[in-house]
């Protein structure tokens, strides 16, 4: 609940491309907080264009100039967008001399229909406790949902969103000569890749029907299902040890043709949103026939993927949030990350060549209590890019109730989450550090 923000100042940074911060901005002041917003770019200045700090030096002064904000304004929250960014990376080493709390949006561990905002860090950085006892003692929590029926249309708000923070960040970033993106974003190649999205959508959906129509009439647990994440995910760069996709495809190749039962198939799914920017056909061929797996591999991109759930013998994935949509369907999952949801009961604890013989059950009563603690605590329903019809406020999600609420992780829980951030992301150096303590010297914690 956004109450809680109150009498809080709160610093916003990047957000997803489009309005979302604008409109947060205005659900928090609603709610008693005042609210500052730093801009990187003319992208982010589009979706926000006033009564925001313009930040136009360079990447390098970028700590000591946010351990300067923070103190000299007092602010008690920091939200922002993807904490993998090179902007973002360095904040949790930053506010750690300060009385700062963190939030962190990121899409949904519960999607499509859900946006994730957690405290200090997501995803292999999530201090969530792996404990299943943990979420076996929480009693379900009623939670409201307004589930969005045409997904459609976000995805096209989305794709639109980008075009414009594209166009916009190429034509007027000389007023941003500092700024870094974190991927490489040109409006021309964008325009491309969305058209060449589109097309493809319908011609895999066209050529894959009698392969959709085979796979729904195959005798269930017949294959194993390894549905793939987009090529630019830091899921991939930062949290796993997979340098990209082509490399997690020939692992999970080479595990199944030494190890999975001679009858079983393997069914490898395209992401929908990496349909414009990659295309592993002429690579999966290759190791079917490196391999000797002919009539064992389908390569497979429009095909209903609850329907393959459901028929699936267990999924394999990195540290994708369908290992979660595979669970809820009670097909079991190995991960080859470090997902929040990886824990006894939910996930295969063995290696990827044992599961192909021996997945393992789901333990469905765990992913009731894993679900209902969740979106009582971290999962808001709704997306960034179109509200959802009928509910108060400008940003149209629906906040869960237990927001802020300490998540009682383990030392070995916040062990791993600030190993991971040591191993992984950017850290300002020594001499910065020395800065931000010397600045918040009668503000430290």
């Amino acid at each position: 609940m956004l109450s809680q923000f109150s009498g809080k100042r709160v610093l916003l940074l990047q957000g997803p491309m489009g309005p979302f911060f604008w409109r947060l901005r205005k659900d928090l002041e609603a709610a008693g907080a005042e609210v500052d917003k730093i801009n990187f770019c003319a992208g982010d200045q589009l979706f926000y264009p006033f009564r925001a700090i313009n930040y136009r030096g360079p990447l390098k002064d970028w700590p000591d100039y946010l351990a300067g904000l923070l103190a000299d304004r007092d602010y008690d929250a920091v939200m922002l967008f993807g904490d993998c960014r090179p902007y973002h990376a360095v904040v949790p080493h930053v506010i750690r001399f300060l009385k700062v709390r963190l939030y962190v949006f990121e899409e949904g561990y519960l999607r499509p229909d859900h946006i994730t905002l957690e405290q200090d860090g997501v995803n292999s950085y999530s201090s969530l406790p792996r404990d299943p006892d943990h979420y076996r003692r929480f009693a379900p929590h009623e939670v409201e949902t307004a589930t969005w029926a045409r997904a459609t249309w976000p995805v096209l708000w989305a794709g639109i969103y980008a075009t414009l923070y594209a166009i916009t960040s190429h034509f007027l970033n000389r007023r941003f000569p500092g700024y870094e993106h974190h991927r490489p974003l040109h409006p021309l190649s964008e325009a491309f890749v969305w058209t060449r999205s589109l097309w493809r959508k319908h011609w895999f959906k066209l050529r894959e029907r009698k392969l959709a129509r085979s796979l729904q009439d195959a005798s269930a647990g017949s294959f194993f299902l390894v549905p793939l994440q987009t090529h630019n995910d830091a899921q991939i760069r930062v949290h796993s040890d997979f340098r990209d996709i082509p490399t997690f495809i020939e692992d999970v190749m080479r595990s199944f043709a030494e190890h999975a039962p001679a009858d079983q198939r393997l069914v490898i799914k395209h992401h929908p949103m990496d349909r414009g920017y990659r295309e592993y056909g002429p690579l999966i061929r290759r190791l079917t026939a490196k391999y000797q797996l002919q009539g064992r591999v389908d390569y497979v991109h429009d095909v209903h993927l609850p329907m393959l759930l459901d028929r699936a013998r267990g999924t394999v994935v990195i540290n994708s949030t369908v290992g979660l949509s595979s669970i809820l369907h009670g097909t079991p999952v190995c991960v080859l990350g470090d997902p929040v949801y990886h824990m006894p009961g939910l996930t295969h604890q063995g290696t990827l060549h044992s599961f192909w013989n021996n997945p393992g059950e789901v333990d469905k009563a765990l992913f009731k209590r894993f679900r209902a603690w969740l979106l009582a605590h971290n999962q808001a329903n709704g997306n960034f890019y179109q509200p959802l019809p009928g509910l108060k406020g400008h940003t149209g999600v629906t906040w869960p109730p237990l927001l802020g609420a300490e998540a009682l992780a383990t030392d070995s829980d916040l062990d791993r989450a600030r190993e991971r951030r040591q191993q992984r992301n950017l850290r300002p150096g020594t001499a910065v550090l020395g800065k931000c303590a010397q600045r918040v010297s009668g503000k430290a914690v």
